[in-house]
């Protein structure tokens, strides 16, 4: 299904909408207006972010000075590692036009988004990160929810 859906029409579920609007506006003029040009957008940029979360994600299990510091950076290594894994998965899976698989794993990468940021387990202790982590991850989340959308108006 090749629509040119609005972006209004895309970003009206966001959790934030004008962050998905902003995001999808800001594409280069070269990015085609139907949902699979934008979600290969999304992917590529998403990418982008999750690489630059791996590096400071690195950095930070290199710098951390407390156990409960390194443990935590340690969790969000292993599940950015595994987002690297599905970004991978969601753009081959894109190319093809399985967008049942491209929607699945967008969610992952959203679900290991929050398991970094508050714990596997809603029993684990809340970490207070004062770094820039929370900040990126949050980007990627966005960026995830956006390809979670247009992959479920592709998938209809």
């Amino acid at each position: 299904m090749i629509c040119h859906c609005n972006v209004e029409t895309i970003c009206k579920t966001a959790k934030d909408p004008s962050f998905c609007s902003t995001f999808l506006k800001s594409r280069p003029a070269g990015v085609g207006r139907d949902l699979v040009s934008l979600a290969q957008y999304s992917i590529e940029n998403v990418h982008t972010n999750v690489t630059n979360t791996v590096d400071l994600i690195t950095k930070l299990v290199a710098q951390s000075r407390d156990m409960n510091e390194k443990s935590h950076y340690g969790n969000c290594l292993q599940h950015f590692n595994s987002i690297v894994e599905y970004v991978k998965e969601a753009e081959g899976f894109l190319k093809i036009g399985d967008y049942e698989d491209v929607h699945m794993n967008a969610n992952f990468i959203i679900i290991n988004v929050d398991d970094c940021l508050f714990g596997d387990s809603p029993s684990d202790p809340p970490f207070h990160d004062t770094s820039m982590l929370p900040k990126y991850a949050d980007v990627v989340q966005k960026i995830a929810e956006i390809i979670f959308i247009i992959s479920n108006l592709l998938k209809q």
